[in-house]
């Protein structure tokens, strides 16, 4: 399941020393600020979380909670936005359900958004498991 998507854009950089509240060193505002306005005109939630690795851009959900997260990624232009849950199936009590059709939906939206007005050139996609995360 495609969830994370690295990409180079120009549109999204900050100057010098400004970045991330608990980790200067990590940029991402102006990103969440794009993801935000963007996904609301699609009618997600848009609120914005920052956290110590970056921003969470909250897209609500009626079954499970979905969110984004962004933050800037390996070179001088390059971001990464994960989208979560990551996984193909969560659980809510003892009920399993499926999130492939939500995420691939969110991740086709967001290819679209980033590469028609976001600028983004270089697009990679990787699953959860790829990450090494889990």
């Amino acid at each position: 399941m495609r969830t994370h998507l690295e990409f180079n854009s120009t549109l999204f950089e900050e100057p010098e020393g400004v970045g991330n509240t608990y980790n200067p060193e990590i940029q991402g505002a102006k990103l969440a600020d794009f993801l935000s306005r963007e996904f609301k005109a699609l009618g997600y939630s848009g609120a914005i979380i920052e956290e110590d690795w970056g921003w969470m851009v909250d897209l609500g959900g009626e079954q499970f909670p979905t969110w984004l997260g962004c933050a800037s990624y390996s070179s001088p232009n390059g971001w990464l936005v994960f989208i979560e849950p990551s996984q193909p199936f969560v659980r809510k009590w003892l009920k399993k359900i499926d999130t492939q059709p939500a995420v691939t939906r969110i991740a086709e939206q967001l290819e679209t958004l980033l590469t028609t007005k976001g600028g983004a050139t270089g697009l990679n996609w990787w699953s959860d498991q790829d990450s090494g995360r889990k």
